[in-house]
């Protein structure tokens, strides 16, 4: 079975920051074609407003950043209407990319999606978890 992730923005800056971590690995098995990974503008959006904001990194780098990241994943459009995540409406986007997309997992280290387990047909998983998934099939 093809597994078709979206990765949220803790998991992009994790695996821009360090490349010892499962968030790095999650990305290197997309990078390659293992996992077919998923976006869309809003999360490419926030993931640029962090490294620009949090990580202070130039305007230069954060462009750099986003645009390798748009180049390994299928970009969705999604409408910002979905009301998933009552605790964190900000993760109601990721979620929606998700459904949007087809994925079978949201890839996220925040407490918000995680508690969900599951949305629709959609796994909700740690790096971590994924990576072993991964590792299993």
């Amino acid at each position: 079975m093809p597994y078709v992730a979206v990765f949220d923005t803790n998991i992009l800056l994790s695996a821009l920051l360090s490349t010892n971590g499962n968030p790095f690995r999650c990305l290197a098995l997309a990078r390659i074609g293992q996992v077919e990974s998923v976006t869309c503008q809003e999360i490419l959006d926030e993931f640029a407003e962090k490294l620009l904001v949090k990580f202070e990194f130039s305007e230069e780098m954060t462009q750099a950043a986003v645009k390798e990241v748009s180049g390994f994943s299928r970009l969705v459009k999604i409408s910002g209407t979905l009301k998933a995540v009552p605790a964190d409406p900000d993760d109601d986007m990721v979620v929606e990319c998700a459904l949007i997309g087809n994925a079978t997992h949201i890839v996220t280290g925040d407490k918000h999606l995680l508690s969900l387990t599951t949305h629709k047909s959609v796994a909700i998983v740690k790096a971590a978890e994924f990576v072993a998934l991964l590792a299993s099939s």
